[in-house]
């Protein structure tokens, strides 16, 4: 059986404030727009600065929108749910229970929570966003996953 090529992709965690907003960023440029990405928390949080940060040392700009929940999803066909935290693989569980989207759960540590200096709490958000790149890279370069 041939597995369905992935034209849209949904990254959620806690807050879409660090880790599905990295992942949502990172995926676009990874894809360069031949894939629908979109992300969402199961309870929209704040912008955080050292998103931006990660994401700039790269070349890259998040998007400034705000935060914005499952509720606030403008589109809901998604093939693939990408969940980076405990209570957002729960909650896409449920969101995509009428949906044809598959829900897969990648465990990522919250950067926010560690402490320290600004370096350490920079560099724990580099651990992030590149374990989530490198994810991403694997994930959308499989068999289903578009050219890019």
């Amino acid at each position: 059986m041939t597995e369905r090529p992935i034209a849209s992709v949904l990254f959620a965690c806690t807050s879409n404030a660090i880790r599905s907003r990295l992942a949502e960023t990172l995926a676009r440029w990874r894809t360069r727009g031949k894939v629908h990405i979109d992300s969402c928390g199961v309870t929209p949080g704040e912008l955080d600065g050292f998103v931006m940060a990660a994401l700039d040392e790269i070349g890259l700009d998040a998007s400034e929108e705000p935060p914005k929940g499952f509720r606030d999803l403008e589109d809901t066909s998604f093939d693939l749910i990408v969940t980076l935290s405990p209570e957002a693989h729960e909650a896409a569980k449920e969101f995509a229970e009428h949906l044809a989207a598959e829900v897969e759960y990648w465990p990522t540590v919250d950067p926010s929570l560690v402490e320290g200096s600004r370096e350490q709490r920079l560099e724990a958000y580099r651990r992030t966003r590149d374990e989530i790149l490198q994810r991403i890279s694997a994930r959308l370069s499989g068999p289903s996953a578009p050219v890019v």
